[in-house]
């Protein structure tokens, strides 16, 4: 007998989640409905396992169809089915969860690996539907039901005349959201949400034993490490992320107590080591995707590199600030970041050369995760490796000549040690007279090129203020580069100034070992490095206040005195130049006047 009702929901359950409300993405509907079909196939395996129900000899699955005429969208599956009863209690009544009554009930027997979310979930199909049927029939002997409602707050239901077990939703699919009703659409929307689901999901089921699953069952991340080879994990990746480069290395994390965690993080390939490039973290729970990305689970810097986690600890539908401040959120995320420092200490330790090679797409992740996390950087700080100028990698010990020593308690023992200067190159085609003159005289610099080095640098001094001091290459004129006989040329300077005419421009003479540059320009690191980072912020700042050094070991600069002052003007000019061109990309108005001296200089070929 066909009965009506209203649709009853619990006040203390009310939450914006009727119709378009229910999610910030619409198309999410769709992981819901198969997500309830795979909580009712495993609820039945469940039942199976303890001998309240039947096996079936067919194959459990979830099945999806088109029809385009009657503007229908349907999801099925063979699972548990419901009584009217049940019908009335997970349909009827909003947020009331199935699953949660079934785990309660049967938790001495455990409810591993059902979502839990039919009920609430279930609603999520009225922001694409006008109307919803309901085809359902138990594994109990019972009759079968149908429901229906155009989730106006009504509903009817009665028998019906369904044979097999298992439950059918026919969404009515709404005038203005037509695309639902192309299949193409949704089988990419199954293999974004529904790809590694437990139990095959199909689209357009013919039964001619030619159909193939969009899913994977049993994903490569669910498997034990020992049982995945690399080309395994190659392929899991392509197929996953759609990039045909393959990953240099990855994590593959499995883990039972005291939570549990399995996933794969991949560190991809670089594109481009001046940008930190997003990667795609997919975050799963019970094989059910979740979201791209939650920085409250997966932290940060961990977010440049691409990868699968699933967890069932952490609910399908939550809000940010719960996952905050959420621990077992808080241990997860931990948890990870110490597998990844693990796997890259242990690359360091084993294979040292392959770490080095890869060193340079792993920097930038690295140096942003010690920025961001004070344990990650605790746990990787020794294994950091820099490029100096022969081309070998050295680590932060190793930079700095430093033995390890045992630790002793006798304060007398301990010295005071000053901070290490190390010189650094930014860019290497520019300054490479300032490298020229560094290889001559024996001395050393390490490569800081990435788009990241600049924070890093100023952090690293922040962590270990006593033992290292950064200075880039042309801050400064380093004393092993002068000669012991050196003494300012109070000529040479006047001649320098007069000729530039520049008052912000500060000039020195020194004598330098290298006779061929007749002079270099230098500017205060820490000064360079506020004005630069206020550049990044977006924030103008004055032009860096430079000093020129000029070579008094020069032949061309000790020529000078010899020249009239219409020449010393010209060639100080020209000189000034020539170690501006050194030191950064001349401007258009500097360029200009360079080619025109460049030409001056060529026509009279001999001053």
């Amino acid at each position: 007998m066909k009965r009506e009702g209203n649709i009853k929901i619990s006040s203390e359950n009310m939450m914006p989640i009727i119709k378009k409300w229910l999610y910030s993405d619409k198309d999410i509907f769709l992981r819901e409905i198969v997500a309830n079909g795979i909580d009712a196939i495993t609820k039945f395996k469940k039942l199976v396992g303890m001998g309240e129900a039947q096996e079936s000899d067919e194959e459990y699955c979830v099945k999806i169809s088109v029809d385009k005429k009657a503007k229908t969208l349907t999801v099925e599956d063979n699972g548990i089915g419901m009584t009217e009863e049940e019908v009335e209690s997970y349909i009827t009544q909003i947020a009331f969860s199935g699953a949660s009554d079934f785990i309660k009930k049967y938790e001495s027997a455990g409810g591993d690996g059902i979502i839990g979310h039919f009920g609430l979930g279930f609603y999520s199909v009225y922001m694409v539907s006008e109307n919803i049927e309901i085809f359902t029939k138990s594994y109990k002997d019972t009759p079968a039901v149908h429901w229906e409602s155009d989730g106006n707050a009504t509903y009817s239901i009665e028998e019906c005349d369904k044979e097999s077990r298992g439950t059918k939703i026919i969404m009515h699919i709404a005038a203005d959201e037509k695309e639902f009703l192309d299949e193409n659409n949704i089988k990419n929307l199954v293999r974004k949400y529904c790809s590694f689901m437990p139990f095959n999901v199909y689209v357009d089921y013919k039964g001619d034993g030619k159909d193939e699953p969009l899913n994977s069952t049993l994903p490569l991340y669910a498997k034990n490490p020992k049982d995945c080879t690399d080309e395994d994990y190659k392929k899991f990746y392509t197929d996953t992320f759609m990039d045909y480069n393959d990953p240099i290395f990855w994590v593959h994390l499995n883990m039972d107590y005291p939570f549990k965690l399995k996933g794969i993080l991949y560190f991809p390939k670089v594109k481009n080591k001046l940008e930190l490039e997003r990667g795609k973290v997919k975050l799963y729970c019970n094989q059910v995707f979740i979201a791209d990305n939650i920085k409250e689970v997966i932290p940060e810097f961990l977010m440049l590199l691409n990868g699968v986690i699933d967890c069932p600890d952490i609910p399908l539908n939550v809000s940010r600030s719960f996952l905050q401040n959420d621990r077992q959120v808080q241990k997860i995320s931990k948890h990870i970041t110490k597998k990844v420092a693990d796997k890259l200490i242990s690359l360091f330790k084993n294979d040292r050369e392959k770490f080095e090679n890869c060193w340079e797409d792993v920097a930038n992740f690295v140096k942003f995760g010690c920025i961001k996390d004070n344990d990650f950087y605790d746990k990787v700080k020794d294994i950091i490796i820099y490029k100096d100028l022969n081309g070998k990698f050295l680590n932060f010990n190793e930079l700095l000549g430093v033995k390890e020593e045992p630790e002793t308690d006798d304060k007398d023992e301990k010295k005071e040690v000053k901070p290490t200067t190390v010189y650094y190159v930014s860019d290497e085609k520019q300054q490479a007279q300032y490298i020229k003159l560094f290889k001559n005289e024996g001395l050393n610099a390490i490569l800081c090129d990435n788009f990241i080095d600049p924070h890093f640098l100023s952090y690293l001094e922040y962590k270990t203020p006593e033992k290292i001091k950064f200075m880039r290459i042309d801050a400064d004129v380093d004393g092993a580069l002068k000669s012991e006989d050196g003494a300012e040329d109070s000529v040479i300077i006047d001649i320098f100034k007069n000729a530039l005419g520049d008052e912000k421009l500060t000039v020195k003479t020194e004598k330098l070992k290298n006779e061929e540059v007749p002079a270099i320009i230098v500017v205060d690191e820490y000064m360079r490095r506020y004005t630069e980072m206020g550049q990044f912020y977006g924030m103008s700042g004055d032009e860096l206040n430079k000093t020129v050094i000029v070579n008094t070991a020069s032949p061309v600069v000790q020529k000078l005195k010899e020249l009239n002052d219409e020449k010393q003007k010209f060639v100080a000019g020209y000189i000034y130049s020539l170690a501006l061109a050194s030191f950064k990309k001349l401007t258009p108005e500097e360029l200009e006047k360079f080619q025109k001296d460049s030409i001056t200089l060529l026509s009279n070929y001999i001053i």
